[in-house]
């Protein structure tokens, strides 16, 4: 017979291993929930970066939880009115983006995101339309696709995407002198809007670097974007103030659980 004390040892340690994978015990968290995908479908065997890849299935059952509970997914240019208005948004708000503009985002979440009319958001690199991966960045999976003009258009005109920048060539800004990182702010923006005709009013840092280093933030918010992102963990109060910072965001992992999920959500946080 087991004894007493060995089951109660157990179970305390269950529980402290559960503690230490998941924010359960965070109390629940006000503030707008900024959703950060990258690329959605499978990852490749030989693959480094699998936690940046959410499969299909799993990307859809996110959606779907969304849409039962009744979550409103915004547009960037939802949010910016909201923001220039001082307006409240939606009780159950949420913003569904995707950094660097995979071709797996047109292929795999946008048809998810149309079928069940929910609005996504995707930070593009300009330099990397119409090629592979390897243009900005040889080391990260260079046989992946990037978004095409053409893809970028049929979204944009569906009404179920929207666009913002991720500067021109996902370089490291925090390693870039100033100058040159004001170029990549203004001269995405400018090709982006001459592109798409329209305004380019939302801006992500590639690897986060420079959002919270307050020379590179002022060029950026200069350069006239309204709405800048980070990706500190976390859920951002509404309304934003951006001299608090980047708008915070919930990176979504491959390895993620439904209850992670649930977590961030809520609490802003899944894991320790």
């Amino acid at each position: 017979m087991i004894p007493e004390t060995w089951i109660y040892g157990a179970s305390a340690a269950t529980s402290l291993a559960i503690s230490a994978r998941w924010n359960w015990w965070r109390l629940p968290q006000d503030g707008l929930p900024v959703l950060m995908y990258h690329k959605v479908g499978t990852p490749p065997p030989h693959s480094q970066l699998k936690g940046l890849w959410v499969s299909t299935k799993a990307f859809r059952r996110q959606m779907e939880y969304l849409k039962k509970k009744e979550y409103t997914a915004l547009g960037f240019s939802e949010l910016v009115q909201a923001h220039r208005k001082g307006n409240s948004l939606p009780k159950r708000s949420v913003l569904v983006t995707f950094d660097d503009g995979y071709e797996n985002n047109y292929t795999e979440a946008y048809p998810i995101l149309k079928e069940l009319k929910m609005k996504g958001n995707i930070f593009l690199v300009v330099e990397t339309l119409d090629h592979h991966n390897s243009w900005h960045n040889p080391d990260s999976e260079p046989w992946i696709r990037m978004l095409t003009w053409s893809q970028v258009h049929e979204m944009k005109k569906s009404g179920w995407m929207e666009f913002g920048s991720h500067t021109m060539r996902h370089r490291n800004l925090s390693q870039t002198p100033l100058e040159e990182a004001k170029w990549e702010f203004s001269e995405s923006k400018k090709r982006l809007e001459e592109r798409l005709d329209e305004e380019m009013s939302c801006f992500a840092y590639p690897y986060g670097a420079g959002a919270y280093h307050p020379p590179l933030r002022e060029a950026a918010l200069q350069c006239g974007y309204v709405l800048d992102f980070g990706i500190r963990q976390g859920k951002t109060p509404w309304p934003h103030d951006p001299k608090a910072g980047p708008l915070k965001r919930l990176y979504i992992r491959g390895d993620d659980y439904a209850f992670d999920f649930y977590l961030n959500l809520t609490r802003g946080k899944a894991r320790l």
